[in-house]
């Protein structure tokens, strides 16, 4: 006995609708340099809604969670520089001690 193929067949000629996207035959993923955007991740986080109305009026027409996000990758990566500094000069400082 064969088994029927359950695989949809993809017609390169078709367009590409939101209902496929939305009904999960396709998933878009966005690329950088051939490489592909890791997607982002859902998560439930409370703030203060003094700093989401803050965001909101900093965002204007774009998305204030885009904002937040770009806020959050900002600061971690000014503690990955600081940390790095602070290597750097205490290595520097070990060199000297050693002289």
């Amino acid at each position: 006995m064969s088994k029927k193929s359950i695989t949809a067949s993809f017609d390169e000629e078709a367009p590409i609708t939101q209902g496929d996207i939305d009904a999960g035959k396709l998933v878009l993923r966005k690329r950088v340099d051939g490489r592909v955007v890791q997607p982002k991740k859902r998560v439930t986080l409370y703030l203060d809604a003094t700093l989401v109305d803050r965001f909101k009026d900093m965002a204007g027409e774009r998305g204030y969670q885009t904002l937040i996000n770009e806020a959050l990758k900002t600061s971690l990566q000014q503690a990955d520089i600081e940390a790095t500094i602070r290597k750097v000069i205490r290595e520097e400082l070990k060199e000297r001690k050693a002289a």
